[in-house]
């Protein structure tokens, strides 16, 4: 299972005021609110058909290892297209941390065990949103399962139907909950599906050819 962004979103700039005038406070010029981690941290736990299941926002010194490992397993290196030396997944966690606070990197947590790595997003911020009709705050999801053996059995559709339900009820801001997973990738398409996403539309990006995936707020109790 996979799902990865475009390229880095544009950061942020300030600006200064020139001279002595008084800075007037203009509310509705404010930077919308950004994805935290230290928020997403406290989503969870939560309990699954899988297990207790809870992301924890990633801390580079402590999950390097086990994130190089997993970006170098071959089925995952197809389509996240980092494996390599452990610079290259600490650069590309490194990326996600610096970015303003519009995409949070955690590892998912199943009874204790790390075996997940998602992306937590501001869709509607990401170059994603070029790509389709994105609307104010739109969550966006990237996610892996680590270990092979977690794969194939219903996993994925479990911990993503978790996720996307957490997003959705911490963020009340947000409307829907989006992915775009290869189209190539059809166990992770399949496991959207599953966990009630559904398929809105195929779209070309830099790097594939993606299945845009969406779980709305509005349809959740159908689901």
């Amino acid at each position: 299972m996979q799902g990865e962004s475009a390229d880095p979103p544009a950061r942020p700039r300030r600006t200064r005021r020139p001279g002595r005038h008084p800075v007037r406070l203009c509310h509705h010029h404010q930077p919308p609110p950004l994805m935290i981690s230290a928020h997403i941290g406290d989503w969870g736990p939560v309990c699954t058909p899988a297990g207790r299941f809870r992301l924890a926002p990633v801390r580079i010194e402590r999950d390097l290892p086990v994130l190089a490992r997993w970006m170098n397993d071959p089925a995952v290196a197809r389509f996240w297209e980092l494996a390599g030396p452990p610079a290259v997944t600490a650069d590309h966690v490194r990326s996600q941390l610096a970015d303003a606070g519009r995409s949070v990197p955690c590892i998912g947590v199943l009874d204790g065990m790390p075996m997940s790595y998602w992306e937590i997003y501001r869709a509607d911020l990401d170059p994603l949103a070029h790509h389709y009709p994105a609307r104010p705050h739109d969550t966006g999801l990237h996610v892996l399962i680590g270990a092979v053996g977690d794969r194939g059995r219903g996993l994925g559709s479990i911990l993503l139907r978790a996720v996307a339900d957490l997003a959705l009820a911490r963020k009340p801001a947000s409307p829907r909950v989006v992915a775009e997973p290869d189209l190539r990738n059809i166990p992770s398409v399949t496991a959207f599906l599953n966990a009630g996403f559904y398929f809105s539309a195929e779209t070309d990006m830099p790097t594939k050819r993606a299945a845009l995936m969406v779980r709305d707020r509005s349809l959740c109790h159908l689901m």
